[in-house]
């Protein structure tokens, strides 16, 4: 390393966790004697030379996404937002940063936007600048080990995102007990296990002494969760508590990953410099047992007897005990237990609570009504409950990626988990690739010119006859099973095996050619059928015995995996290799000689890789342990791989588990996760036609519509993100109406963590509203145009509209205006496939009267495919679509059409139509039109009148931006429609 290196490096040091101050002129002290240049022109063009991985840059990067991600309470931000052009403008002025410094550093160091979202009730402010920096010893240590492979973006969003977790908290020191309860919500696999990390190192550093983690239900994922926590957070020091590592006795004696020192290391005991050690009285072997000895490892030392445990005195000085448990009745109760035997000081004890996979087992699911005094929870609920109770300065945090069962607890039951306090929604992580990357989420695809557009809505309704691997990701990834005799689905399965094999060849590909061979440690595949163990065991024996006849190093073998090469594996590479800098094979022959090493890994010291994972006894028999193996195997199971347990380096999945609740499937989605080094090698085969109930559903389109309401849940908290005079625009208690319903069948979560759901009213002005459950009979869909005739006749003013995207073009369109009472008859009388369907929104838009809406723009894009006369109406073009689930379409509208809807509704900003621009005025709503059939028609253009009961008007619409100046929350209304349903478990929330 250099002397400039070394000079600011060290300046950088000098300033982190402080406010920003000159690097350069830092530097230049760092650099006196040595006679070399640190000033700023050195800095400048020692960066235009750089790479992203040089440590200089690097270490700077951190510090810069740390000032741009500070809160805004630090005294040197002026109150600038975090994460905004004039943070970052306040950071180089105080950098003392010429103009060609300045557009250098943006250059190398991007302003990063932090899309983590908060919902919060209002609370007391204490984890200020000065707590979050004094003491602090854990944090650091963590986010620098982090920082061992996390982008400094990734470190900065993280750190805000926790602080915002403990800043909800109670303060430790705080004389009054007062208990906090939030919610954290995440995508599946997706880094949860970090956040919680950070969130108890920082509640560590704060003062929190017990730290109590539930998992989930199986051992492996607790085993999984102590190992991560020991590693990056406790610390080798910790856990061998002062004995030699040559001699201790610990868990990971034969771990790689502590054998080749790669747990965090803090170079001495804690306790030793006056900050708090970790105890833990859990291992990774080890569940929770009841403590012998009069519970010494429960008693927390004080330096000050006539203070409590929770004065600073005496807080700083004590260790902190680990508590990792499954959700396991008879071990909770054992520390409920043990906890009450100290229950004279226990009240003393600033404790925090991590509920993991919160939505499962935590919930109670006993129904209100039967409900009794001896009986009124399930167990674990009331286990936890019994925490909190005992432990009344116990925060409780839950973490989910579907929360729906979350904010459906019953918010007056104050003894329960409802999360009160505040819910977070998790930024996407970077490389993470996600149920967005397996569908194509509004990708815009005209029959006519196939350009794909960027937009965060569902499904724009395309013909998968125009889907290719250029713009589809369902193309690009997912692979249809649709055989359902004994010899056609092993045929498909088969396929999947093939692949299994052929990704493993290309990975060793890529080792070979340099890629970080930690990024192949791990391939493996999932099968999942059937939640019955009978099932996983046939399914066992049917993979053993293709695995038998595979033949993959033969002549035969070798040819199916060049067609499966060239037709599917290449071309799919090819498309993404710009984006991922993946070494792509030339050919087959590249990596046919890597085919053999990889059945290999496969099959080390047996005839086959099959593991059948239903029992931890079969686990542990078959040695599924990601942390001291290398894992190439074809997991076959059920349950207990769907919730929590990372399945690590997963690149084959084969679905065929049909099930009746979006978070029960959502979860069972385990090919979401990071796919770092082989994302384009990724592949979902997944049942198209499933049985189910008394018929069959489209797996992949089952994951389509949660989606949507996963897309929607968060939109819609970002929404109500914030605050109106002061007040929070929604509550935590009020976010449970947000949760929505797309198809009838797949309900948000079990019936039975529903019972106060309730059918709302709902308005979102802003966001588009489009129905898609239209009837299919003739008399049906000809009384619903005619309903819908008033609105195409008020747009009847032939116009060319921009499209807000770059190299976006235009679009014809009829456009017009209507009166609130004719937009709300029309759509008042149209007949729905289901009783009730989007009678939620229709009886939200009743509630407006012409003061609160001055009208309603209609929009009538014109394509060029297909056009007819419509009575009453006149010659316009007709959109093609296709009913995807059942009766349901798939989606209708264009977002490129939507966005002047939106623009005339005051949803988004202005992006240069003047005919869009001339028509907005206050409190205006928008609906797009689509007259529709489902089957192309020849010849496309033509003057004859069309049959209207073959024509369905479709319809997005965007209700008025509602005045806000009162102070009010004037978004959302939280009533009962039909009280007749009050009672009922569950009510179908329509969209």
């Amino acid at each position: 390393m250099s002397d400039f290196e070394d000079c600011y490096l060290g300046a950088i040091d000098a300033v982190r966790n402080r406010r920003p101050r000159s690097l350069h002129r830092r530097a230049e002290v760092e650099a006196e004697g040595l006679g070399i240049d640190v000033s700023l022109n050195a800095l400048v063009a020692y960066l235009e030379r750089s790479n992203p991985n040089d440590k200089v840059r690097y270490q700077l990067h951190i510090v810069l996404a740390g000032w741009d991600s500070a809160a805004p309470d630090a005294d040197w931000t002026n109150s600038t937002p975090a994460g905004s052009r004039e943070r970052r403008a306040l950071v180089y002025s105080q950098l003392d940063l010429s103009d060609v410094a300045r557009k250098v550093f943006d250059e190398n160091f991007p302003l990063h936007t932090d899309r983590t979202v908060v919902i919060s009730d209002e609370f007391e402010p204490w984890y200020d600048q000065e707590r979050r920096h004094h003491p602090s010893f854990y944090w650091p240590a963590y986010r620098d080990y982090l920082a061992r492979s996390w982008g400094p973006d990734a470190i900065a969003t993280f750190d805000r995102a926790t602080t915002e977790v403990v800043s909800r908290l109670s303060d430790p020191l705080r004389e009054e007990a007062y208990q906090s309860k939030g919610l954290v919500v995440g995508y599946v696999q997706s880094g949860k296990t970090a956040n919680f990390s950070g969130v108890i190192a920082k509640a560590i550093d704060a003062g929190y002494r017990l730290i109590i983690l539930m998992t989930g239900t199986v051992d492996i994922l607790r085993q999984q969760t102590q190992r991560r926590l020991d590693m990056e957070v406790v610390g080798t020091e910790n856990i061998v508590r002062g004995v030699a590592l040559d001699d201790a006795e610990v868990d990971y004696a034969n771990d790689p990953a502590w054998i080749g020192g790669r747990f965090l290391q803090h170079g001495f005991l804690p306790s030793t410099q006056n900050l708090p050690d970790v105890i833990r009285l859990t291992t990774r072997r080890f569940d929770y047992k009841r403590l012998q000895q009069g519970i010494t490892a429960l008693e927390f030392e004080r330096v000050d007897g006539t203070k409590p445990l929770y004065a600073k005195e005496n807080l700083y000085r004590c260790g902190a005990r680990l508590v990792i448990v499954k959700k396991n009745a008879s071990i909770l109760k054992n520390l409920v237990r043990d906890l009450a035997h100290i229950q004279n000081r226990v009240k003393d004890i600033p404790t925090l609570i991590i509920d993991d996979e919160s939505d499962l087992a935590s919930i109670n699911t006993i129904n209100p009504t039967k409900r009794t005094a001896a009986k009124p929870r399930t167990s674990i609920n009331g286990h936890i409950a019994g925490l909190l109770k005992t432990l009344p300065r116990a925060q409780y945090v839950g973490y989910t990626a579907t929360p729906f069962a979350n904010v459906f607890i019953d918010p007056s039951d104050s003894e329960d988990i409802f999360p009160k306090d505040f819910i977070l929604s998790l930024e996407r992580p970077e490389g993470y690739m996600g149920i967005t990357d397996f569908h194509d989420l509004d990708s815009g695809i005209d029959p006519e010119d196939k350009t794909i557009e960027n937009s965060n809505v569902l499904d724009s309704g395309i013909d998968p006859e125009d889907k290719t691997i250029e713009n589809s990701n369902e193309k690009r990834f997912v692979r249809d099973l649709i055989e359902h005799d004994q010899a056609g689905e092993e045929r498909e399965l088969a396929r999947a095996v093939d692949a299994f094999v052929l990704t493993g060849a290309i990975k060793l590909y890529r080792e070979a050619q340099g890629w970080d061979p930690r990024d192949f440690n791990h391939h493996t595949m999932l099968v999942h059928k059937s939640p019955y163990k009978a099932v996983q065991w046939d399914d066992a024996d049917v993979l053993k015995d293709i695995w038998s006849h595979g033949g993959f190093s033969s002549p035969s073998g070798l040819r199916r995996l060049r067609a499966m090469f060239e037709s599917d594996l290449l071309p799919v590479s090819r498309i993404l290799q710009s984006e991922s800098r993946y070494p792509v094979p030339n050919s087959f022959d590249d990596v046919s000689p890597y085919v053999a090493a990889a059945v290999a890994l496969m099959t080390p010291s047996r005839e086959d890789p099959i593991i059948v994972v239903n029992s931890d006894k079969d686990i542990d028999q078959e040695q599924l342990d990601f942390d001291e193996n290398r894992v190439w195997r074809i997991l076959v199971g059920g349950a207990k791989l769907s919730r929590g347990f990372t399945l690590e380096g997963l690149t084959i999945s084969h679905y065929r588990r049909s099930m009746a609740q979006a978070d029960s499937l959502m979860q069972a989605g385990r090919w979401f996760g990071f796919r770092r080094g082989y994302r384009d090698l990724v592949r979902l085969y997944i049942g198209r036609d499933e049985p189910f109930r008394k018929g069959t559903t489209d797996l992949y389109q089952d994951f389509e519509a949660i989606l949507k309401v996963e897309e929607d849940f968060r939109d819609e908290l970002k929404r109500y993100e914030g605050s109106v005079n002061g007040k929070p625009l929604v509550t935590p208690a009020e976010v449970a109406p947000l949760v929505h319903q797309y198809v009838p069948w797949l309900t948000p979560t079990s019936p039975t963590k529903m019972y106060n759901a309730r059918l709302t009213v709902r308005r979102s002005p802003g966001i588009p509203r489009e129905p898609v459950a239209y009837p299919d009979d003739p008399t049906s869909t000809r009384h619903n145009f005619e309903q819908m005739v008033p609105l195409l006749q008020g747009a009847d003013e032939f116009v060319t509209l921009k499209v807000p995207i770059a190299g976006g073009g235009s679009y014809d369109a009829y456009i017009g205006e209507v009166p609130h009472t004719t937009l709300l008859g029309a759509i008042r009388g149209l007949r729905w496939e289901e009783a009730g369907y989007f009678g939620a929104d229709v009886a939200a838009l009743a509630e407006l009267s012409e003061a609160d809406v001055s009208g309603w723009v209609v929009i009538v894009p014109q394509l060029k495919a297909m056009s007819r006369v419509l009575p009453d109406v006149g010659k316009r073009s007709l959109v093609f679509r296709r009913r995807r689930r059942g009766v349901l379409f798939g989606g209708i509208s264009d977002p490129k059409h939507r966005t002047a809807a939106q623009r005339l509704a005051d949803a988004i900003d202005d992006y240069g139509d003047p005919k869009v621009e001339s028509r907005r005025r206050p409190k205006l709503g928008a609906l797009v039109l689509y007259p529709l059939v489902e089957e192309r028609l020849e010849p496309p253009d033509s003057d004859e009148i069309i049959d209207v009961s073959k024509v369905t008007v479709g319809f997005s619409l965007v209700a008025p931006a509602i005045d806000d100046s009162s102070g009010q929350k004037p978004y959302v209304t939280f009533t009962v429609v039909s009280q007749a349903q009050a009672n009922k478990p569950i009510i179908s929330i329509p969209s």
